[in-house]
């Protein structure tokens, strides 16, 4: 139920959340963090919009944690929701239109009566959301009129998908605004991707929306694009003794679009050797069977990255496994073997147009120097610059920081957890 400014104000400064600020953001050492970010959410949305009855809602950002690079070849992926999110202040309107105020950005307003994507509108937080109120729409579900001020701690440039959890954000306000929390997060999730692809112009898989939409960890099989299958997976990540570190290497992504690009196309080149249009209607054997033929026609390289593809996509089944068990020392020797074959046979670590710049490979050996035999580290997400992931014990987190900042630069090293729920009203 909406509150008035004044009350969840005064709510929050009292403590009344704290227990469920510790359940979404698991983290106790966050809960003043966030008991003060969400005051200052407030008064901002006062500044800006006046007095009211508001709603709170959130969404959280994500980490790729297996299958790299599998998901464009209908393969599968583990993913998870993390403890930064984007909130917004909400009120109901009545008059046709949505306006949303980003922290430190101008006024958005966009009307219900027109919703048809914009050309001019490509690439901005507008077409966002004006994707997200035409695909609800289109869903069957109820839009309407809304003001919010939004602000957002999940990081840009950091593969912890900043777009998704502000997609997942907005069909969670529409969720519970206007829908009594019908929209499942699965359709949120699939709203805020045509959004992403159709009207923001950003062609993305399915993953980004879904783990920050469902929540926890998640395994997502693509075999059926149209109809992807979701499991969750049960594992309590604060009880692992482990933090999750995502390291910022502050690479350069210019001109890395090619570098991306054949990734994709070289997979695809051997399964079309086959008469295929993805790897994952093939199989292992079948490649190394003909493997000769397909060396010749399509090249090493693209051997050895179908070979990672088979690898790494059998991999994401055991290390769900290993987390559904409470094997956690199974799961981290699993994402040591991602990160080996990244490296070794997806080679998407540094640039092999810039050999000189590599980050990432200084990162992952300093990463196993500090973890000293424990934890696991790999390339997070699309690769060739950025970041890599540590899962850090507890007892080497401040010295396995030390390193990474005292070689990245200071605030290049984030601590992270895994948050067990995804997009929610949290003023319920």
């Amino acid at each position: 139920m909406p509150n008035s400014i004044k009350k969840l104000e005064e709510a929050f400064k009292e403590g009344k959340y704290d227990q469920l600020l510790k359940d979404i953001y698991v983290d106790e050492k966050k809960i003043s963090y966030e008991r003060n970010r969400y005051i200052k959410a407030v008064e901002s949305y006062t500044v800006h919009f006046g007095e009211g009855e508001v709603s709170v809602f959130s969404a959280p950002g994500r980490s790729e944690i297996g299958g790299n690079h599998t998901d464009h070849q209908c393969g599968e992926v583990l993913a998870a929701s993390i403890n930064n999110d984007a909130i917004a202040i909400v009120q109901k309107l009545k008059e046709p239109c949505v306006k949303v105020i980003s922290d430190g950005y101008e006024l958005i307003t966009i009307d219900l009566d027109d919703l048809d994507r914009r050309e001019d509108e490509a690439v901005t937080t507008n077409a966002l959301i004006r994707g997200v109120l035409a695909k609800t729409k289109e869903y069957g579900y109820q839009i309407g009129g809304f003001q919010a001020f939004v602000t957002s701690d999940v990081l840009i440039g950091a593969g912890l998908s900043s777009s998704a959890a502000f997609e997942t954000l907005m069909g969670t306000i529409l969720s519970y605004l206007f829908n009594d929390g019908r929209i499942s997060p699965i359709e949120i999730a699939m709203i805020g991707q045509f959004a992403e692809n159709v009207y923001f112009g950003k062609p993305s898989g399915l993953m980004d929306q879904m783990a920050s939409s469902v929540g926890g960890f998640i395994t997502i099989d693509f075999a059926d694009e149209k109809h992807p299958v979701i499991d969750s997976v049960k594992f309590d990540f604060t009880k692992s003794g482990h933090a999750l570190c995502i390291v910022d290497t502050k690479g350069n992504h210019a001109d890395l679009t090619p570098e991306y690009a054949a990734i994709p196309a070289e997979m695809k080149s051997v399964a079309a050797f086959f008469g295929k249009k993805v790897l994952r209607e093939i199989t292992k054997e079948q490649l190394l069977e003909n493997i000769c033929a397909v060396r010749e026609k399509c090249s090493d390289r693209a051997v050895l990255r179908a070979l990672h593809f088979f690898d790494d996509n059998e991999r994401v089944g055991k290390e769900a496994s290993a987390l559904s068990e409470g094997d956690f020392d199974a799961f981290l020797s699993l994402i040591n073997e991602s990160g080996d074959s990244s490296f070794k046979y997806l080679q998407n670590i540094y640039a092999s147009s810039a050999p000189n710049e590599q980050g990432l490979s200084l990162a992952l050996y300093l990463a196993k120097q500090a973890l000293g035999g424990e934890g696991a580290c790999r390339v997070h997400g699309g690769g060739f610059a950025g970041t890599i992931q540590a899962f850090v014990p507890e007892k080497k987190l401040e010295s396995f920081k030390a390193e990474m900042e005292r070689v990245f630069g200071e605030g290049s090293c984030y601590v992270l957890s895994i948050r067990p729920v995804g997009g929610v009203q949290i003023d319920l």
